[in-house]
């Protein structure tokens, strides 16, 4: 499970980093620009859910002890 969220974590990143390559900062808000726009805002949540299942189960392990 740990090595199943790093690597989802890293592709998050991935896309996250190319989408936003992919934005018009003149024009955000036209054309193509929307849909990266919309990209690097589901990959960072993406990004942000599987930090905190990582810190529950993290809790979780310390808590069964």
């Amino acid at each position: 499970m740990k090595l199943f969220i790093y690597i989802v974590m890293a592709i998050a990143a991935g896309l996250l980093i190319f989408n936003a390559t992919q934005i018009n900062y003149d024009a955000p808000f036209t054309g193509d620009s929307v849909v990266a726009a919309i990209c690097v805002l589901a990959a960072a949540c993406v990004i942000l859910l599987l930090w905190i299942l990582r810190t529950s189960l993290l809790i979780q392990g310390k808590t069964k002890r």
